[in-house]
């Protein structure tokens, strides 16, 4: 299990896949670990990508710090991280959490990227997502790790997903109680306190950029991504259908899939951002449907006649 190191702390990674070609590097959710992205690092590798994943400070077998983890260290760990890929290309996707690093990392690194996926995103925090966050670090302090996840599950998953889970949520959540420590959480949380909004600086972000966002997203809403769309120049917006704040759980076959051919268009030389807004098909390997002109994006996915 090798580490990198960060001043006095050690960050755990995984390096999969052929040593020369091009690499996608995962960063996880604010709950997550890096054995969550199993399905993308064998769908990848199987594209002949190389694959990195690690736990972010405070996360998984990384070093939890006692007290207050700055995000600029995170982005700092993962410029180490990547920094192990070597001159190749590289591809950057974030759940989250994960994705406003990832965003953070564009923004102050974007010349060593190829490539840029922010996944249920946010470069503000809206009020409503202020209140919801304060709302979960209230419930993380009064009730621990496993009264977040009851929190968290019902917001960021479907019922679809949810319902043959209910008779066993406690086997389901007992791996995010061990690798997750109730105060690292806490500190990952408070890494907001003084958060500033990144949208000035979403412009410099210079590198084609596919932005994902669920249908149903509840925590992050298609708004947040409006944002990203609008201010990041050579971007698209691809709404996944039916999905909610963690489709990357929900929809690893498809999400997994967009992520390559997406890498696959840019090396290509076949992308074109055009902040041009999209819908993913429903199952890996269909074709993007560009989003019905006339209709408010924002408001919903125009349908005819699909299958619930």
């Amino acid at each position: 299990m090798p580490f990198l190191s960060h001043g006095s702390y050690r960050i755990r990674y995984e390096l999969d896949g052929p040593a020369i070609g091009p690499a996608y590097v995962l960063v996880n959710g604010l709950t997550q670990y890096a054995e969550l992205w199993a399905a993308y690092r064998d769908a990848l590798v199987a594209k002949q990508f190389r694959v990195a994943t690690f736990d972010l400070l405070g996360q998984g077998t990384s070093d939890k710090p006692a007290l207050f983890i700055n995000q600029d260290d995170q982005v700092a760990a993962l410029d180490l991280l990547i920094g192990e890929l070597g001159d190749g290309p590289v591809f950057l996707s974030g759940i989250s959490f994960g994705g406003l690093i990832a965003l953070r990392y564009a923004i102050t690194h974007g010349k060593r990227l190829s490539g840029l996926v922010p996944m249920s995103c946010f470069a503000e925090l809206s009020p409503q997502l202020l209140l919801l966050g304060n709302a979960m670090r209230t419930g993380l302090i009064l009730g621990g790790t496993s009264y977040l996840q009851d929190l968290l599950l019902p917001m960021n998953l479907s019922d679809q997903w949810l319902k043959p889970l209910l008779d066993k949520l406690d086997s389901v959540k007992r791996q995010g109680w061990l690798v997750n420590d109730v105060y690292a959480l806490q500190n990952l949380m408070e890494s907001f306190l003084d958060f500033e909004p990144l949208t000035p600086q979403l412009a410099s972000i210079g590198v084609p950029t596919m932005i994902l966002n669920g249908e149903f997203d509840f925590l992050t809403p298609r708004a947040l991504h409006e944002t990203l769309r609008v201010h990041i120049p050579n971007s698209s917006l691809v709404i996944i259908p039916r999905a909610y704040h963690a489709f990357t759980l929900e929809k690893p076959a498809l999400t997994a899939d967009l992520l390559a051919r997406f890498a696959e268009d840019v090396l290509a030389g076949r992308w074109q951002g055009n902040k041009a807004v999209w819908i993913a098909p429903e199952e890996a390997g269909g074709a993007l449907a560009p989003f019905p002109a006339g209709y408010d994006h924002l408001r919903a996915i125009p349908t005819q006649g699909m299958n619930p």
